[in-house]
């Protein structure tokens, strides 16, 4: 009896590792930057992650928008390229929280924002390592062909 009893809980343990490590993968695609830091924007953070084919960018909870007349969403590549992108208010109350980045951006390696009225970088936040997104991943693939 305590031979099965033993078993049971060998079986259980692997069961239990095999879905933390499931879980540890898909959260392994997230990618959060350091914290905001500049004249206007100095809270939060921006978090990178990939729904099927899109990278995605998010502000975090603790973000504030900056009160400034334009304030946009802009990344920095590897290369040092700048990809001004969507307003982070809309009309009425509304706000692009979350962001899909465009095919043409191959990797992110900081997240800005940028006042397009004043056109005055607002604040800035980096990851670690650049991050390659699906469509650099893609051509990454055919050039190695």
């Amino acid at each position: 009896m305590r031979s099965v009893s033993t078993f049971g809980a060998a079986v259980f343990a692997f069961i239990a590792a095999t879905v933390f490590s499931v879980g540890v993968g898909f959260a392994g695609d997230a990618h959060t930057t350091s914290k905001f830091e500049g004249v206007k924007a100095n809270t939060g953070t921006a978090t990178h992650s990939r729904d099927g084919g899109k990278d995605i960018l998010t502000w975090s909870a603790d973000f504030t928008i900056p009160d400034t007349p334009a304030p946009h969403w802009q990344v920095v590549d590897s290369k040092g390229n700048t990809y001004l992108l969507q307003r982070l208010k809309i009309k009425g109350d509304k706000e692009n929280k979350t962001i899909a980045l465009p095919s043409y951006v191959k990797d992110v390696a900081k997240v800005q924002i940028w006042c397009s009225f004043a056109e005055v970088l607002l604040g800035e936040a980096s990851f670690a390592k650049s991050i390659k997104t699906a469509s650099g991943e893609q051509d990454g693939m055919m050039a190695s062909r």
